[in-house]
């Protein structure tokens, strides 16, 4: 498979090494169609950037601290409708497809892919292609992961905020609602989730990979 026309990938990831190791698993390939024109280290530091350089292809880790991929992409999203963006994971089985379609990501593959698979959903991204898998797989208990799936874009969204510790006047100021409306969704987020506190609903988003703790840069 190849390409006639030069691409352009960007890459976020909060390690430096795997950064390193995605560039030069790139440039090995004999493909000079394919350029890395920068990285980002944060999902924040990404949007600061992104908008001037406009890449064709944005490589996004997942799992970031502070705003993660998921978040990250759909505020890109919002601001460059045309980005082509492929999420880079660490388990084979995403545990949550559909988000990744509600935010039109293009791909995910796990960081141990090859650099012809890596290469592969990067083309096909150019192409408009969707791999993302039709069935949703959620690791954990059959009924929580039935309703993580179940929650609106909305939904999500709020949860990833609130998890990240946003106090609701921010989250409030962020998403453009009121706190009344924040308070609302806060307490839909806890029934629908079955979690009685903010606590609960922090551990839940550890446990399905939503978000995580701040952990040392490599």
């Amino acid at each position: 498979m190849a390409s006639a026309l030069p691409i352009t990938v960007f890459l976020v990831d909060d390690h430096a090494l795997v950064r390193t190791a995605i560039a030069r698993m790139l440039e090995s390939i004999e493909s000079p169609n394919v350029t890395v024109i920068g990285e980002a280290q944060s999902g924040e530091e990404a949007l600061e950037v992104l908008p001037r350089l406009r890449p064709d292809v944005v490589l996004m880790d997942l799992h970031m601290p502070g705003m993660g991929g998921y978040e990250a992409s759909l505020r890109l999203r919002a601001i460059d409708p045309g980005v082509r963006i492929i999420v880079l994971t660490a388990q084979d089985d995403s545990p949550y497809p559909d988000w990744f379609r509600d935010c039109g990501i293009s791909a995910y593959v796990t960081k141990d892919a090859s650099a012809e698979q890596l290469l592969e959903a990067i083309l096909g991204a150019m192409q408009g292609q969707r791999q993302i898998p039709n069935t949703d797989s959620l690791p954990g208990q059959p009924e929580i992961a039935t309703r993580m799936t179940q929650l609106s874009p909305r939904e999500r969204q709020m949860l990833i905020l609130l998890v990240r510790g946003m106090r609701p006047m921010d989250v409030a100021r962020e998403l453009d609602l009121s706190i009344k409306t924040v308070s609302t969704y806060k307490a839909r987020l806890r029934q629908k989730l079955d979690c009685r506190s903010d606590m609960d609903l922090l551990r839940l988003a550890l446990d399905y990979g939503i978000t995580r703790l701040e952990s040392p840069r490599a």
